[in-house]
């Protein structure tokens, strides 16, 4: 079994799109750690959601739901994610200012 740590995904996405941010490669299982949350402008909110493989988005995936963050502030969560085989982390923000960063292991077999 190999356990690699690593920058699993960052993405900035345009504005009101739910985006994915990571998804779990084939034969590997992921251990998310920490995800970032970092506003580079005015004030905004954003959303976190973890999707099964196969899945579509639902309000039951969400994580963090239209959470505020203050303008040129950072948000930390650390949460200890376990993911499976094409699971996603999908992300949102209401405005273009939020950059998400995802940290953790894959663990393939």
């Amino acid at each position: 079994m190999a356990i690699t740590y690593k920058v699993l995904g960052q993405i900035n996405p345009a504005p009101n799109t739910l985006t994915t941010v990571y998804t779990v490669p084939s034969s590997t299982q992921s251990i998310v750690s920490t995800l970032s949350v970092c506003n580079s402008g005015a004030a905004s909110n954003y959303r976190v959601a973890v999707t099964q493989s196969g899945a579509t988005t639902n309000i039951a995936h969400y994580i963090v739901y239209d959470t505020g963050l203050n303008g040129l502030d950072t948000a930390f969560l650390t949460i200890g994610l376990t993911l499976n085989s094409n699971d996603s982390i999908r992300v949102y923000a209401n405005t273009a200012n939020i950059i998400f960063n995802v940290f953790g292991a894959e663990i393939v077999a």
